[in-house]
């Protein structure tokens, strides 16, 4: 799949760039109110009681945060912090060698972790639950388990899919968040702030210009924000107001409801071939010339979220606000009625 400017997953330019934007407290943290407010709660208590934090599990859309709270969450408990993902890590030996050389107090960060192997997450049981790393050594009748002791620590882990996770693992956590889209309010904080760290000059109606399109995630938001600031150097006067911002997003596709030439692409299909549907998303899949997985894990959440489109037992349908949207004729009273009648 083509990257993408809306694209959520982080990619090249944006590891370097977000880490000199990231926050490092929890008071400069911008959005998740409520989930901030119980951690630094936590976070006190545990460090009043001279206590490791309990481990944390932090679900969401990709480009919320996670990894950032992770790191905060090591700042505010004044410990260090190790940061692996699920894929990295293969074999038992592997989890092993990262668990044995945390320091007392330590943060472990495990992203994607709902993609650990089961072998390794079996291991994890022990090393969460009683600070220990039940080893066997040998094979057949001569083995013997061996149990090391394990610094107490915290396990932060990161997913984009809880329901890959099996209740074992999700049970151990005694922390569980659940990170939520930014509204517009909240990233015309965030781009505000990015744009006084980068050195870049804007003004309150290109900030909220910048923050309606960026489909309420700040990852998005600061790649947008330094896509339209190279605009303004070369085709103004490097500042960024409304005008220049919505010029910049144009030029790059991205409308003014946070939708690119993909997302408009798939509901032209369903509009004008299939007269706004229902039809399978195998049907779209070839029609857009995309794997059917791409479409359901990408591009259909946040048509969805915006109620551009519904997904039924009979297929894909695309809503009024769709047809209002890209300027296609409503169908007639008898195809609403089969559409919009439910």
């Amino acid at each position: 799949m083509e990257k993408r400017i809306v694209d959520p997953m982080a990619g090249g330019e944006d590891g370097t760039l977000d880490l000199s934007l990231r926050p490092k407290t929890l008071a400069e943290f911008i959005g998740q109110r409520q989930i901030v407010s119980n951690l630094r709660t936590f976070v006190d208590a545990a460090r009043n009681r001279k206590e490791p934090l309990d481990h944390v599990l932090l679900s969401g859309p990709p480009g919320l945060g996670k990894t950032t709270l992770a790191h905060i969450i090591a700042n505010e408990m004044g410990v260090g912090i190790r940061t692996t993902s699920g894929p990295a890590i293969e074999r038992k030996g592997d989890i092993a060698a990262i668990l044995t050389a945390l320091e007392p107090g330590d943060v472990l960060f495990i992203d994607e972790i709902h993609r650990l192997s089961r072998v390794v997450e079996e291991l994890l049981y022990s090393a969460m639950e009683d600070f220990a790393l039940d080893i066997i050594l040998g094979q057949g009748p001569s083995a013997k388990s061996i149990r090391l002791s394990l610094p107490p620590f915290t396990l932060v882990g990161a997913t984009t899919r809880t329901g890959l996770l099996t209740s074992p693992l999700r049970d151990r956590f005694g922390v569980s968040f659940r990170m939520e889209f930014y509204r517009p309010e909240e990233l015309e904080e965030v781009i505000r702030r990015s744009a006084r760290t980068l050195s870049i000059p804007i003004d309150e109606e290109g900030a909220g210009e910048i923050a309606r399109r960026s489909r309420g995630t700040p990852r998005i938001a600061n790649r947008l924000l330094r896509r339209v600031r190279d605009f303004a150097q070369v085709e103004g006067d490097g500042r960024i107001d409304r005008k220049v911002a919505d010029h910049a997003l144009l030029r790059m596709e991205v409308d003014r409801e946070g939708l690119d030439v993909m997302d408009r692409k798939i509901l032209r299909v369903i509009l004008e071939k299939f007269q706004g549907g229902p039809v399978g998303v195998e049907t779209i899949s070839a029609s857009v010339s995309e794997e059917r997985d791409t479409i359901e894990d990408v591009y259909e959440p946040f048509l969805i979220q915006r109620g551009f489109l519904k997904r039924t037992p009979r297929g894909r349908v695309a809503t009024p606000a769709a047809f209002r949207h890209l300027g296609i004729a409503a169908p007639k009273a008898a195809v609403q009625d089969r559409l919009f009648g439910e």
